[in-house]
């Protein structure tokens, strides 16, 4: 049996592993501090957080956290997250290691900015 999906991040964070706690509290703040004014919320599970559109989600696993973003940013930023495991839309970082929490907030901050401006487009 499974356990219950949390229903709040808070919630998520205190029933990760205690492994994961600390960089899951990191990379809450660093997504709270660039984007201050998005609405926090479960969905599919994970942290997820809406501003005039979706923004980011991320999620503990057994050895790493994944941060999903949209795969254009890292695209857009490939020099600045070579050096960590990616996929198509996802930014691992290896419990243990130090999230890069100004890669974190410049990411977020795009995408923020991204949705401030298709929201202003079609005005």
């Amino acid at each position: 049996m499974r356990a219950p999906i949390p229903s709040t991040v808070s919630a998520y964070i205190a029933a990760a592993p205690a492994s994961s706690r600390a960089m899951l509290r990191q990379l809450r703040g660093a997504v709270r501090a660039a984007a201050p004014k998005a609405e926090e919320r479960i969905s599919y599970g994970m942290p997820t957080y809406y501003y005039r559109g979706g923004l980011v989600s991320f999620a503990a696993f057994k050895n790493h956290l994944s941060l999903f973003i949209s795969g254009r940013f890292l695209k857009r930023y490939a020099a600045e997250v070579e050096q960590y495991q990616t996929s198509k839309a996802t930014l691992q970082f290896p419990l243990g290691t130090r999230i890069p929490l100004a890669l974190v907030k410049k990411l977020v901050t795009a995408r923020r900015r991204e949705n401030e401006a298709l929201e202003k487009a079609k005005r």
